[in-house]
């Protein structure tokens, strides 16, 4: 099979993962893949806020879980590390471009060996003022929205496969 359609078919959502970082050379490939994504007339008007510090995303997880009303223990499941992908409130390809890149992303990592899984709490919430003055202080720019998290690392286990669903194509013949 074609090493790329083999990657699609066999990337997962990971929801659990070991407590071990990243290695800087796998994270710059993974958001490079990113930013290689295709978008909307080509503006690019993504922004990228990589972090790496257990502290970091659990303060910001911790700012979304209070802003939902969830308990404390809101962590993005410990990833190793979190891609914040945020694009232009007025670009309206703006969430398309950075479901994208997100798809991207997880692709590339996933061909790495490394896990992720969509975290999408913080499109809902990123104005919450809370919430918006550490997404300030990661450089998140003011007048983004985020559209998506990219939440990373090595699984903890192995995820299993889902059967997908049935009857959602139709092949017209002209």
């Amino acid at each position: 099979m074609n090493q790329v359609i083999e990657n699609i078919l066999t990337r997962r959502s990971i929801r659990s993962f070991k407590d071990w970082p990243l290695a800087e050379d796998d994270l710059e490939q993974i958001v490079r893949a990113g930013i290689y994504a295709p978008s909307g007339m080509n503006r690019q008007s993504w922004h990228f806020s990589v972090l790496t510090g257990k502290d970091l995303i659990r303060k910001l997880a911790s700012a979304i879980g209070k802003e939902l009303g969830r308990d404390e223990s809101y962590d993005f499941y410990n990833p190793a590390a979190l891609i914040i992908c945020s694009n232009e409130r007025d670009n309206s390809n703006g969430e398309a471009d950075c479901a994208c890149a997100m798809e991207n992303i997880m692709l590339a990592a996933h061909s790495l060996g490394i896990g992720s899984v969509w975290i999408n709490q913080c499109k809902d919430t990123c104005d919450a003022p809370a919430v918006r003055e550490i997404l300030d202080r990661y450089a998140v720019p003011s007048g983004h929205r985020v559209y998506g998290m990219a939440a990373l690392g090595y699984a903890a286990k192995d995820p299993e496969s889902k059967p997908r669903a049935e009857g959602t194509v139709t092949y017209l013949k002209g």
